[in-house]
């Protein structure tokens, strides 16, 4: 027998789930690149392939990356090769800020991992069906870029 304690529990969960789906509702597709011992090694390009069917509506695409306490720089320089399935090139030299001033992380975090969706490019429409790869790469002055846990792409509808 179900009580009334019961169907509040029940009530409350269902709508708990559909919050948690709903939020979601605009993500077309997330991807990352972890990397070992935290460090990021310029000679490790991560290379994301990105399957786009739909041609008619625009998307945002962001970078999420998630650093530790231990990263010793506020910004972080990209170089961003973008291909699409016909063979055409976009390349970007990106620079974000990760901390301010006074070292205060931005985005969110939780104990020692940092983690911020930096904005690449909003309303893109992929002109062409197929495969687009995104390349990332770190454009520091260090070989090893320690207190980076991993790098990745979020695609998003178009909020407009």
């Amino acid at each position: 027998m179900i009580t009334g304690t019961d169907k509040l529990h029940i009530i409350l969960a269902c709508g708990l789930m559909s919050l948690l789906f709903s939020c979601n509702s605009n993500l077309l597709h997330t991807e990352s690149r972890a990397f070992d011992n935290s460090s990021w090694s310029l000679d490790n390009i991560p290379d994301f392939s990105i399957p786009v069917s739909d041609t008619i509506n625009s998307a945002d695409v962001f970078f999420t990356i998630r650093t530790g306490s231990d990263y010793p720089f506020r910004n972080i320089y990209l170089f961003v090769t973008a291909l699409s399935p016909d063979d055409k090139v976009i390349t970007d030299t990106l620079e974000y800020n990760l901390a301010d001033e006074t070292g205060n992380w931005y985005g969110k975090g939780f104990g020692d991992i940092h983690e911020l969706n930096l904005p690449y490019r909003s309303n893109v429409f992929f002109p062409v069906k197929g495969t687009y790869h995104f390349k990332i790469q770190h454009g520091m002055r260090v070989g090893d870029l320690k207190g980076v846990y991993d790098i990745g792409v979020r695609i998003e509808k178009s909020g407009r």
